[in-house]
């Protein structure tokens, strides 16, 4: 049992038949026609025009980022956000963007006074700033329609352009109950990861205008993400689109009991009430030795990562007695 994260996921038995079985080409030269399939798939779920099929969240991201911004252009984010903090300064050192961050309210929005203060003037001394960008999920907590409409108004007063780290914007939508294109409708780009609870293998995807996705192909290429015969993960990729989106919500009820267990347990702090999706956070009082408990666990094979707040995350291949066994563990060694 792996509660680390959902990029563990191992894929379903229909992703491997398929894998196995793909018809591929050179997607570099653009024909391998299960990329060009998956692309053309996912831009009509989420009603981009186009997408590209990248190795990672994190090249998809850069690749977004690059597409909006020029060198010495800047762009508006959460101190919280995965381009921001964990994806090595991509933007920064590779294209030479400069993130502004601003702190995250804790239900994971952006303030848009902060914002809007943030906006550098039109004078040669400061950075040009050219994008917001949010993600959602964020920490497990789901941005609300109502907000991203609000972003939308903000980006086009301000003469901004909108990007959308949707690593897990499935689990955002299936949370929301709404097709992920009510979702996607609101920005200029967004990218989704299909390798977390989605459980392919390997890839994500950036979408975009045609324009938009032409560009950032170009810099694909230029960081060395064009791969050849990639119909082999596109074909996985389908799958986690066409047959994985259901399990999200089974995952979520999971990370919701889960949550409530966890609740139960002396030294533990949970608010199961900002439990939205899959992902579980913990505050541990001083006196529980996380680190000891964790090499505990692992010699009963249950994985965890630890931490103080310490993250759950449950996924296709945690399943409810699983989460009944970590619980009666972690009670045993408290």
């Amino acid at each position: 049992m792996d509660f680390r994260s959902d990029t563990v996921t191992q894929p379903t038995p229909a992703m491997r038949e398929a894998m196995a079985n793909a018809v591929v080409g050179d997607d570099v030269y653009g024909d391998d026609p299960t990329v060009n399939e998956l692309e053309a798939f996912a831009a009509s779920e989420t009603g981009f025009e186009a997408a590209l099929f990248t190795t990672s969240g994190t090249q998809a991201n850069l690749l977004g980022l690059m597409s909006h911004c020029e060198r010495g252009d800047e762009y508006l984010c959460g101190q919280q956000a995965h381009n921001y903090r964990y994806e090595a300064g991509g933007a920064a050192v590779l294209g030479s963007i400069q993130p502004q961050p601003i702190e995250n309210n804790p239900d994971g929005t952006l303030p848009f006074d902060k914002l809007a203060a943030a906006i550098k003037p039109d004078d040669s001394h400061f950075a040009r700033t050219k994008l917001l960008s949010l993600e959602n999920t964020i920490n497990g907590k789901v941005l609300p329609l109502s907000y991203l409409q609000q972003a939308r108004a903000f980006t086009n007063k301000h003469g901004l352009k909108m990007h959308l780290d949707g690593a897990r914007v499935y689990n955002a939508a299936v949370a929301l109950d709404v097709p992920v294109r009510e979702i996607a409708q609101y920005f200029d780009s967004m990218t989704i990861c299909l390798s977390k609870g989605l459980a392919a293998p390997v890839g994500s995807l950036l979408l975009g205008s045609k324009e938009y996705i032409t560009k950032a192909r170009r810099l694909r290429k230029m960081v060395g993400g064009g791969m050849r015969q990639a119909g082999i993960l596109a074909a996985a990729g389908k799958l986690a689109l066409t047959e994985q989106v259901s399990q999200l919500k089974t995952d979520h009820d999971n990370a919701k009991a889960l949550a409530h267990g966890l609740a139960t347990l002396p030294g533990f702090d949970v608010n199961p009430q900002w439990v939205q999706t899959n992902i579980v956070f913990a505050k541990l009082d001083d006196g529980v030795d996380i680190a000891t408990i964790a090499q505990k666990l692992k010699q009963e094979q249950i994985i965890v990562s630890p931490g103080n707040p310490i993250r759950f995350v449950t996924h296709k291949d945690i399943r409810r007695e699983d989460i009944d066994r970590l619980l009666s563990v972690l009670r045993s060694h408290l």
